[in-house]
């Protein structure tokens, strides 16, 4: 029987153990991770600096892809088995050239973390006409992966591991103008829809490469303050998220809340490296994972007869990035996009 995650048939929690506050060091005791290679994209900053310690910590050699070298080998410095090359995932001729140069090693990939991403960017676009948000954070790491598939494959066992977020409930892909040419440019509808991008292509990706022993997880960090993403927000969008008043005096419950909420570094990356790496998800891919656990599926989160959106729902998976027929048309989009064909074969 075919299993897939089509509609959140696998949103199940699987009695993980681990919660909200369980760090890197929690979920990664036991993991022996020796003759193991990870790429990590973003791998040099934020949580992704995160999941690149502890991966090297635990034995694997860790390649990360940067666009910035110099400034990524100073980030990276001291840390055992890790590796840079050169890599823009808006620019698809550096994603291809850093997957030939991989590939021309003959090794195998056991973890691919596509973790990268920018959120929350005024308009701004790719050489290719591209909005940014959704060519960084899921056309590149598509292309990305597909030019590494056969070192995936060789694996026989390897994850691929796409960071998404709960602000996936913010839009659904819309494919008549994902790239915002003829709609209103809306920076948080924008970020939600390459969010959702992200869970819509591991649905789909774990499906077709399941047969040949790859496994794909997609996951909300949680919510870390310790960073530079949302850096672009200007006095109205704090606003508008309820941060801050309009008379700019502090929304005291909005930040209580998110306090409480908020994360630290080790414990937003704990949920990567568990997708990473944990023997309990062997027999189980294609799922959204949240806290360190598979998360539950949430019907609520949109009314497709009102089309209304929750923006606000932040646990569980919206039911749109799981509908089957929205994450196979996202992977002809995405194979034209990209100019890539992905054939999982």
């Amino acid at each position: 029987m075919e299993q897939n995650n089509y509609n959140g048939t696998l949103q199940k929690p699987v009695g993980s153990g681990f919660n909200a506050v369980s760090t890197t060091s929690d979920v990664i005791k036991e993991v022996d991770l020796n003759g193991k290679i990870a790429i990590v994209t973003g791998g040099d900053g934020g949580l992704g600096l995160e999941v690149t310690k502890t991966l090297s910590k635990a034995g694997a050699t860790v390649i990360v892809p940067a666009r910035d070298i110099e400034k990524a080998k100073l980030n990276l410095q001291g840390i055992a088995n890790v590796e840079v090359e050169p890599m823009n995932l808006t620019e698809p001729a550096s994603i291809t050239s850093f997957a030939e140069k991989f590939l021309a090693s003959d090794r195998q990939l056991h973890m691919l973390i596509n973790n990268a991403g920018i959120m929350w960017t005024p308009l701004q676009r790719d050489n290719r006409g591209y909005e940014a948000q959704f060519s960084t954070n899921h056309l590149g790491h598509f292309q990305l992966t597909a030019k590494l598939w056969e070192a995936l494959k060789k694996a026989e066992g390897a994850r691929v591991v796409t960071v998404s977020s709960s602000a996936h409930h913010y839009s659904p892909v819309l494919f008549d103008d994902v790239n915002y040419h003829t709609r209103e440019y809306n920076k948080f509808e924008a970020y939600g829809q390459s969010k959702t991008a992200n869970v819509l292509f591991t649905v789909e990706l774990d499906k077709k490469a399941r047969p040949f022993g790859v496994r794909a997880y997609t996951l909300h960090p949680g919510l870390i303050l310790d960073t530079n993403l949302s850096r672009h927000l200007t006095f109205e969008d704090f606003v508008t998220l309820g941060a801050i008043n309009a008379d700019g005096t502090p929304n005291e419950e909005a930040q209580a809340a998110m306090q409480k909420m908020s994360k630290t570094k080790e414990q937003g990356a704990a949920t990567t490296v568990w997708a990473a790496t944990s023997p309990q998800l062997q027999n189980i891919g294609g799922v959204y994972l949240q806290d360190v656990e598979v998360a539950s599926y949430n019907p609520d989160a949109y009314d497709s007869n009102a089309g209304k959106r929750n923006p606000g729902g932040t646990f569980g998976v919206a039911p749109f990035a799981l509908e089957p027929n929205a994450a196979q048309r996202l992977w002809v989009l995405s194979e034209e996009l990209t100019d890539t064909k992905f054939d999982v074969q």
